[in-house]
C-alpha cells in the first residue's frame, strides 16, 4: 500500500528531528573542543584556545598511536564477529541440532548479564588460561560481547535470504565456491556490513572491561578519554570525544565502500 502524502511529511518530519537530535551535540562538542572560556549563558565561547588539541597531538599523551592500535583491535573484533555471527546464524536458520535452544539463549547472554558482572565473572578464568592483561584475553572480552547483536543480524538476514537461490545454483552446477561467492556473499553483504559495523563500535567503546581484563596493559582510545571526562575539563574532552566521533564514523566509510565495491550493484549499505 502506497504511502501517504500527510504519511511521506511526517516521516521526513521524523527524521529530521532525529537528524537534529543528533548534529546538534556533535556540534557542541566540536565547538567545547576549541573553547577556552565558555561560561554559563553565554551561547558561544568567549574565547578560543587549542589547548585541547595540544594535549590530544602531543607526542606525551601518546593518543594518536593509541588510536591506531584501537582501531586495529576493534576491527579484528569486527571481522572475527562478522565470521563467527555469520556461520552461526546459517546453523540457527538451516539446522535442526542437539543444543540449539541452548545456542539460541547462550547468544543472548551478554546482553542480559551487566558488564561489570561479566567482567568480574571472567576474569579469574581468563588469569588461570593466561588471557588476563594482555591483547588476546581482551579481543576474547569484546568478542563475546559483540556475538549477541552480529548473530542476531545476521540471523534476521539469512532468514529472509533463504536458500531457494543457492540450491538452485546447485542444481545448476555451480560449485560450492560459485555459490558463495557469487550469491551468498552478495545477499548478505548488507547484513555482513551492519553487523560489522555494530561489531566494531561495541568494541571501540568499551572502558571497564578493558580496563578490567587488560589490566593496564592493555591501552586504548577510550581508556584515555574517559578520565578527561569524569575530571570536568570539558575542552579535553570534547577534543578526545571529537576525535573519537570522526575516527568512527572514517571506519564505517571504509566498511561502506568495501561493501559497495563487492556488492553487484554497488550499492552503499550505510551511506546512501
Amino acid at each position: 500500500m502506497p504511502m501517504t502524502k500527510t504519511g511521506n511529511t511526517f516521516l521526513k518530519i521524523i527524521i529530521k528531528l532525529f537528524a537534529f537530535s543528533i548534529l546538534v551535540p556533535v556540534a557542541i562538542v566540536a565547538i567545547w573542543s576549541f573553547a577556552g572560556r565558555w561560561s554559563w549563558p553565554q551561547l558561544l565561547p568567549e574565547t578560543f584556545s587549542l589547548r585541547g588539541m595540544a594535549e590530544l597531538f602531543s607526542s606525551y599523551s601518546g593518543a594518536m598511536q593509541t588510536l591506531g592500535s584501537s582501531v586495529v583491535l576493534s576491527i579484528t573484533v569486527a571481522i572475527l564477529a562478522v565470521v563467527i555471527g555469520a556461520m552461526t546464524a546459517r546453523a540457527l536458520v538451516f539446522y535442526d541440532f542437539a543444543g540449539k535452544q541452548a545456542v539460541e539463549f547462550g547468544a543472548v547472554l551478554p546482553i542480559i548479564i551487566p558488564g561489570t558482572v561479566f567482567a568480574m565473572g571472567i576474569h579469574v578464568p581468563l588469569i588461570r588460561m593466561g588471557l588476563a592483561d594482555n591483547i588476546y584475553g581482551v579481543i576474547l572480552v569484546h568478542l563475546i560481547c559483540a556475538l549477541p547483536y552480529t548473530i542476531k543480524i545476521m540471523t534476521d538476514i539469512t532468514k529472509a535470504f533463504g536458500s531457494k537461490l543457492e540450491e538452485q545454483a546447485a542444481i545448476l552446477g555451480a560449485s560450492p565456491w560459485q555459490i558463495a561467492t557469487d550469491i551468498t556473499l552478495p545477499s548478505l553483504l548488507p547484513g555482513l556490513v551492519s553487523s560489522g559495523c555494530m561489531a566494531y563500535i561495541i568494541s571501540f567503546s568499551q572502558y571497564f572491561l578493558t580496563l578490567q581484563i587488560g589490566g593496564g596493559h592493555v591501552k586504548t582510545f577510550t581508556l584515555l578519554m574517559v578520565p578527561y571526562l569524569q575530571s570536568g575539563d570539558r575542552t579535553v574532552a570534547s577534543a578526545y570525544s571529537l576525535v573519537f566521533i570522526i575516527a568512527t564514523l572514517l571506519v564505517f566509510i571504509v566498511f561502506d565502500a568495501a561493501g559497495r565495491k563487492f556488492s553487484h550493484d554497488g550499492q552503499g549499505y550505510l551511506f546512501t
